[in-house]
């Protein structure tokens, strides 16, 4: 340790404050003040590795383009992204070498016009010592825009933290390649539908086929007013209902980690839809919610590939398939004082509800979080 400071003899000597500083603050590692990105996550012989550097050894291994290049997108804090900046134009070039590929990195924050208004527990606004009026980010659901933004065509989506050493990457990559594959499929079936539907002149026989299609392949909910549409209604719906954008979802078994579940869900129109929902959507006082998600067998990692295109090659506006009422109001404190915030609908719940969604068993290894310090001690990130 610097300072002339020996860290096995201070823990020796139960100096444990001591070691924390020099983790914890600028006289050391800074780690109170740094994102899990800039945090130095697994041991190897040459050096250790930042949990960024983890996240470009992966996509190069799975999400490279047939120009040899990987695209890498994180948002970011403002006041965190020249670090990043910094790591990346340090780190990148060894990852290059290894895999003979380039990286392209990019970065975008999430935008101020997404913050929303606390309140305290009286429902008035909530207003910091000088007056001000207090308004927070409003989650992890203000990122659709930033989604939005990048205009990309095939986009994976996983958090951060969620990111294991390369001894233990294999069955990663192999499932990234399967949802993969999964989405190019039904886009490639999906698309040919929608050429036919566009130009009007399908056959009865078609309509049927691609009815079921949607109904039993890509789980679409068809109401039982549909038998009553005359035909150019019929072509309408499932132009309408096909022409979305889609995702392909893991899902690991349920073994108590923490994460939201694939549930069949009911609008407020009786039209059901698979939806990845998190404890904070669920009233567990109903007994029949309640009993739902003890039997639950699986849920969510954040583990997305997304098709943001639609059947000409055009972004979707990925703004128009949100449903704006899986908003919540949250619980938080500020400087000691307790308020209620506005949470925006959730990035893989409210915010994609109304996109076409597939779900695919992933093996639990393929999820490993660090939500503490703690996590790091568990045997797949030694």
């Amino acid at each position: 340790m610097e300072d002339g400071l020996d860290i096995d003899q201070l823990i020796e000597d139960y100096e444990f404050n001591t070691v924390l500083d020099y983790f914890l603050t600028e006289k050391g590692l800074n780690y109170s003040k740094l994102p899990k990105g800039l945090l130095l996550f697994h041991k190897y012989d040459d050096e250790p590795r930042l949990a960024l550097e983890e996240h470009l050894s992966e996509a190069a291994q799975y999400a490279v383009n047939n120009q040899g290049k990987a695209t890498v997108h994180f948002t970011v804090s403002p006041e965190h992204q020249k670090l990043f900046e910094q790591a990346v134009a340090t780190k990148k070039g060894k990852f290059e070498k290894l895999f003979k590929v380039s990286i392209e990195v990019s970065y975008s924050q999430q935008k101020p016009s997404t913050d929303t208004i606390a309140v305290d527990l009286n429902n008035e606004p909530f207003r910091m010592d000088d007056g001000t009026i207090l308004f927070r980010p409003g989650g992890h659901g203000a990122l659709i825009e930033n989604l939005n933004d990048l205009k990309g065509e095939i986009v994976f989506v996983k958090n951060i933290d969620n990111i294991v050493p390369d001894r233990l990457r294999e069955p990663t990559i192999t499932y990234k390649k399967v949802i993969g594959g999964v989405l190019f499929d039904i886009q490639a079936q999906t698309f040919e539908y929608l050429d036919m539907l566009e130009d009007g002149n399908v056959e009865d026989d078609v309509l049927e086929q691609i009815k079921e299609y949607a109904n039993k392949k890509l789980n679409i909910f068809i109401p039982a007013a549909y038998e009553g549409y005359d035909k150019m209604e019929k072509i309408d719906f499932l132009f309408n209902t096909l022409n979305r954008p889609m995702r392909v979802c893991g899902m690991v078994k349920n073994e108590g980690e923490p994460g939201g579940g694939p549930f069949w869900v009911k609008n407020s129109n009786g039209e059901l839809s698979l939806q990845i929902v998190e404890s904070s959507q669920i009233d567990f006082s109903i007994p029949e919610q309640k009993e739902i998600v003890s039997r639950a067998t699986h849920f969510n990692p954040v583990d997305l590939v997304c098709g943001v295109r639609d059947f000409h090659g055009n972004p979707f506006d990925l703004k128009q398939f949100v449903d704006a009422s899986t908003g919540f109001i949250s619980k938080k404190s500020k400087d000691g004082r307790d308020l209620k915030a506005q949470e925006l609908p959730g990035l893989w719940n409210g915010a994609m509800a109304d996109w076409i969604t597939v779900f695919v068993e992933a093996p639990i290894i393929t999820f490993n979080p660090v939500k503490t310090i703690n996590d790091l001690l568990r045997e797949q990130h030694q």
